[in-house]
C-alpha cells in the first residue's frame, strides 16, 4: 500500500458508581428532570471543595488488572483549563502527568494510559439558543488512550467492541454508546513515508458503525489531499452520520494550550492505600474475562460466531455460566443444544421482559428439558412450546409432558398405523415423491406429526414413510 494510515484511539467511559466523581450527588446523567442532581461542587460554587470517589478509583484499578496495565503507586489530579459552557469551573479535573494506569493490552492493541476525570455537563442546542443540563457534570469518566498501532478502520471497530464487552463484564460501566456512556475519539494520520503524518482527531463517535465509517472516510480524505499536493491541517473534526463525512470543528489543541497543573484542592494519592487495591485482592474480585470465556466455549465445540452472540448478551452469558457450574461434565453435543435453544428461543422471551435477573433462571428444569430432547422423550416442537412455561411458571418438565401427552411416540407399530393412513389419504403426494420430488416427503411427515398431535418421533416417522413407499 502506497499510503500508511496510523490510528490511535481515545475512549471515554462513564463509570457506574452511585455518586459523582468529586461530590455526593447521585450519578444518573439520564435523569428525566434537568439540573436536579447538582450541588455546589459539581456546579463550581465559590468555596466548594472536591473529594475523590474511592469506588471510581477502584474500578479503574480493577480494569488495569484485567488488561495487565502497570498501576502507579503515586497519582494526582490536575486542572485542565479551557472555557466552554459545559465546564462551570472553566477547567476540568483530570489527570496529566501521573495517570492511575500505564501500559497494558486489549484485543492485541497496546495501551498508553488510563486515567480518571470528571465528565462535563450536557449541551442541548436549539435553532436560536443553547441549554446546559448539569446532571452529567462530575460523573466519573475513565479515559483510555491506545498506542498509535492501528492501521485500518475494521481493527479500530473491533477494539471498541472488545472494550465495551470488558467494561460490561467487569460491571464498571454500561458503556451504551447511544446514551453517551462510551464515546470514541480517533486520531488519524496518513503518510507515504516511515514518518507519521499530520494528526487529525475525529471526536464523539457514538456507534461502532460511526467509528469505522469516520476512520475509513478520513483516511480517504487525507490521501486525496496528499495526492492533490495540499497540506493536511492538524484539527479536530466531527462526523456527520447523514452525509457520512467528517467536517471541521476547530484547530487541534495541544497539552500546552490546556495549561495543566496539579489541583491544589485535592491531596496527592498513594494508590497502595486504596482499599482492595493489592494485586491478590484485585485478582480475587476480577470476574472471568472474555478471552477466557472464549477459550472455554471453543473447547466445548462452539463456533466463533455463536460465541460472540453469547458474549454480546450478558444475561444469556450469565445463564450459560450457571449451566456449566451445574453440569461440569457437560458434553460438546449437549452444550451445543443448550446454547442453541438459549439463543433462538430463550433470549427473545427474556428480552421482552423489562428486567430479568439471570439468577432466577430455572437451570435444573432447563437441563431436564435438554436431556429429554437428547433421549427423544420429547421433540423440538414440544420443547419450544413448553420453554415459556419453564421460564414463567416454573413447571416440572417431566410431569407436564406426561400430563399433556407430549411424550414422543417411539412405538413402531403405532406409528406404522399412522403412516398407512397418511399414504392412503395423500396418494397424489406419494406419486410426486416417487416421481422424484424430494420435498413431498416433508409434507407427508408434517401430516404424520399432525395426526400424532406432535408426539411422533419425526426421524422415525420419516424412516417409516420412506420404507412403506
Amino acid at each position: 500500500m502506497k499510503y500508511k494510515p496510523t490510528i490511535g484511539l481515545e475512549v471515554h467511559a462513564e463509570l457506574k458508581t452511585k455518586s459523582k466523581m468529586f461530590c455526593g450527588c447521585e450519578n444518573n446523567p439520564h435523569a428525566a428532570e434537568h439540573n436536579q442532581l447538582v450541588c455546589p461542587v459539581c456546579t463550581a460554587q465559590p468555596g466548594a471543595l472536591p473529594v475523590p470517589n474511592k469506588t471510581a478509583i477502584q474500578y479503574v484499578l480493577l480494569f488495569g488488572n484485567a488488561v495487565g496495565a502497570t498501576t502507579a503507586t503515586f497519582s494526582e489530579f490536575d486542572r485542565k483549563s479551557y472555557f466552554y459552557p459545559d465546564i462551570p469551573k472553566a477547567y476540568q479535573i483530570s489527570q496529566y502527568e501521573f495517570p492511575f494506569l500505564s501500559g497494558g493490552t486489549l484485543s492485541g492493541i497496546d495501551l498508553t494510559r488510563v486515567h480518571l476525570e470528571e465528565d462535563t455537563a450536557r449541551n442541548q442546542h436549539g435553532d436560536d439558543h443553547s441549554l446546559v443540563d448539569f446532571n452529567r457534570a462530575g460523573v466519573p469518566l475513565m479515559e483510555l488512550v491506545t498506542e498509535p498501532v492501528i492501521h485500518d478502520a475494521e481493527t479500530a471497530g473491533k477494539f471498541a467492541k472488545e472494550l465495551q464487552l470488558l467494561l460490561r463484564t467487569l460491571n464498571i460501566s454500561d458503556a451504551n454508546m447511544e446514551k453517551g456512556e462510551m464515546r470514541v475519539e480517533a486520531n488519524i494520520s496518513v503518510s507515504d513515508t516511515d514518518e507519521l503524518g499530520v494528526k487529525v482527531e475525529v471526536k464523539n463517535l457514538n456507534s461502532f458503525k460511526s467509528v469505522e465509517g469516520a476512520i475509513a472516510y478520513e483516511i480517504e480524505r487525507q490521501i486525496a489531499l496528499i495526492e492533490a499536493g495540499e497540506a493536511i491541517s492538524q484539527e479536530t473534526r466531527g462526523w456527520d452520520e447523514v452525509k457520512n463525512k467528517t467536517f471541521t470543528q476547530r484547530t487541534k489543541e495541544t497539552a500546552k494550550d490546556y495549561r495543566y497543573f496539579p489541583d491544589p484542592d485535592i491531596p496527592k494519592i498513594d494508590t497502595t492505600s486504596v482499599a482492595e487495591f493489592s494485586k491478590s485482592s484485585l485478582s480475587e474480585i476480577t470476574p472471568e474475562l472474555p478471552s477466557k470465556t472464549r477459550e472455554i466455549y471453543t473447547n466445548l465445540g462452539l463456533t466463533s460466531e455463536v460465541i460472540e452472540q453469547i458474549l454480546s448478551d450478558s444475561i444469556i452469558n450469565s445463564i450459560v455460566k450457571m449451566i456449566l457450574s451445574e453440569q461440569k461434565d457437560i458434553t460438546s453435543s449437549t452444550f451445543k443444544l443448550v446454547t442453541n435453544y438459549l439463543l433462538t428461543d430463550v433470549s427473545p422471551i427474556l428480552s421482552s421482559q423489562a428486567e430479568y435477573n439471570s439468577t432466577e433462571f430455572p437451570v435444573v428444569e432447563y437441563l431436564k428439558m435438554v436431556e429429554m430432547l437428547e433421549s427423544k422423550t420429547i421433540n423440538s416442537r414440544t420443547a419450544k412450546n413448553i420453554l415459556p412455561l419453564i421460564l414463567t411458571e416454573g413447571i416440572n418438565v417431566q410431569e407436564y409432558a406426561e400430563k399433556h401427552n407430549l411424550i414422543q411416540v417411539q412405538d413402531t407399530e403405532a406409528l406404522e398405523k399412522i403412516v398407512d393412513q397418511i399414504i392412503q389419504e395423500n396418494e397424489s403426494v406419494v406419486d410426486e415423491y416417487k416421481a422424484g420430488k424430494e420435498t413431498s416427503i416433508k409434507f407427508l411427515v408434517g401430516q404424520g406429526m399432525k395426526l400424532s398431535k406432535g408426539t411422533a418421533d419425526p426421524e422415525l416417522l420419516l424412516e417409516l414413510i420412506k420404507a412403506k413407499i
